[in-house]
């Protein structure tokens, strides 16, 4: 953390289990750096899947990695609205540029109507018992996932759509100085 400054380019790996590289994005712009989380930004970010499928991503999204919490946020901002895609993962880490992170299947869909809902619990059901995550594992992303439910209820951090606009003004500015 000590070499990071606002502005800067960082890649994202996010893992599974059993170590394997599950996907890879070529962007992160930083936008804030907090004790407990970071804030990334992206947009049109080229994704690598670990099937060899190459990818764009469609619109701008503002990130939230945790250091300490088993899940991070997207924001994607869309033209009908923000919409919150929330994977539940180890807390992640930073190795130089790269953020990395383990993926425990099991996300948190948030729709701009205020609804939501809990994604892909047979992949988890199924990663869990290929990949044998322990009871302790389970334990935690069971306990996080409700934690990440009860922190949108809240509509604090990254589920305050205002701090949302404000980091989006932040990452535009930063591509318009970087030209």
């Amino acid at each position: 953390m000590k070499n990071m400054k606002i502005g800067d380019n960082f890649i994202i790996h996010c893992y599974k289990h059993d170590g394997l590289i599950h996907r890879s994005w070529d962007e992160a712009i930083l936008l804030d750096i907090h004790k407990d989380y970071l804030v990334y930004a992206n947009s049109k970010a080229k994704v690598n899947n670990s099937d060899g499928k190459v990818w764009y991503t469609k619109e701008p999204a503002i990130i939230y990695y945790y250091k300490n919490r088993w899940f991070n946020v997207i924001a994607q901002l869309k033209k009908n609205g923000i919409y919150y895609y929330c994977n539940i993962s180890s807390p992640s880490i930073l190795e130089g540029k790269v953020i990395k992170y383990i993926d425990y299947d099991l996300d948190l869909r948030i729709f701009p109507d205020g609804t939501y809902k809990i994604l892909d619990e047979s992949e988890y059901a199924y990663h869990k018992e290929k990949m044998n995550y322990s009871d302790d594992i389970d334990k935690i992303v069971n306990y996080e996932l409700k934690n990440l439910i009860k922190l949108y209820e809240s509509k604090k951090g990254p589920f305050d759509i205002q701090e949302i606009k404000k980091y989006y003004e932040k990452y535009k500015e930063i591509l318009e100085n970087s030209r």
